[in-house]
């Protein structure tokens, strides 16, 4: 039994064979699949809500009941690239949708000072902007942070504010697609968050994220594989899809000495306490 507990499957890359892959993801064992909501615009942040309705707990559409999917769940939030696109009218409409049944996080928000697509001012003002929704609405924050390059800029200032402004909330949150140090790994532990493994643990040069998978408490542990991006090894290159997740769990059984089933249902229990779901 596998998660995906971060996965973008609303975008064009999949238009063709979005119901194909879902079947995939189940065929391969995955139980569970958190559908980010941030599309490419934030009026377009309830796509994570349209697959959880689309796909549903048990069936395909399309005339496909027969076959099982994974239960899909979905967060709401506007990432740090699309930040200079926020305005009050879109953030009154997240406060909407993170009622809905299916939303159990918020994000992916953030700093991203690697592309800067939105000015820095604006991601900072629009990260705390989310965080204090998230703190209304009582959902977990999932944290996208990277830093330029040959810095760890946007890793120190993000973990900063969420010392200030969010772990006193007791709320709890996810780093995902975890790319810091050791040291910003036991910094984001240390205020409650979880670290989210992708694809890029397997790269070549990734040993710090390989070190702190060795290094985190395994009840603060999950898998990703941030789809359509990330392809691990021996996938690189292609498009990736949730069923590859199996590849991360076996990664991460490997640095811990574990059998890749273990890891799965590990990362599983830890996703649904995580979110305080049956």
């Amino acid at each position: 039994m596998f998660v995906d507990s971060h996965c973008h499957l609303e975008g064009p890359k999949y238009a063709a064979d979005r119901a194909e892959v879902v079947a995939r993801a189940h065929q391969s064992g995955v139980a569970y699949l958190l559908a980010i909501g941030n599309g490419s615009r934030p009026e377009e942040a309830d796509c994570g809500i349209r697959l959880a309705e689309e796909f549903g707990a048990f069936g395909l559409s399309g005339g496909a009941s027969e076959r099982k999917a994974p239960v899909i769940y979905a967060t709401v939030g506007v990432h740090p690239h699309e930040a200079k696109l926020a305005n009050a009218a879109n953030l009154s409409q997240l406060e909407k949708w993170a009622q809905h049944p299916k939303v159990v996080g918020w994000g992916e928000i953030g700093l991203d000072y690697w592309y800067d697509f939105s000015p820095r001012d604006v991601q900072r003002r629009v990260f705390l902007d989310q965080l204090e929704m998230a703190k209304a609405a009582k959902k977990p924050v999932i944290i996208h942070c990277r830093s330029s390059k040959d810095s760890w800029d946007a890793w120190d200032e993000c973990l900063q504010v969420l010392a200030e402004h969010w772990g006193s909330t007791g709320l709890g949150g996810i780093m995902h697609c975890f790319g810091g140090t050791l040291v910003h790994a036991k910094k984001a532990l240390a205020l409650g968050f979880m670290l989210s493994f992708a694809g890029n643990i397997t790269f070549p040069k990734a040993e710090n994220i390989r070190e702190a998978a060795r290094m985190a408490p395994l009840d603060q542990v999950l898998i990703e594989t941030d789809s359509p991006y990330l392809a691990p090894v021996p996938y690189r290159g292609r498009r990736n899809e949730p069923a590859y997740v199996a590849e991360i769990a076996r990664h991460i059984g490997d640095l811990r000495m574990m059998l890749t089933e273990e890891v799965g249902v590990q990362t599983t229990q830890n996703f649904l306490r995580f979110f305080d779901l049956q």
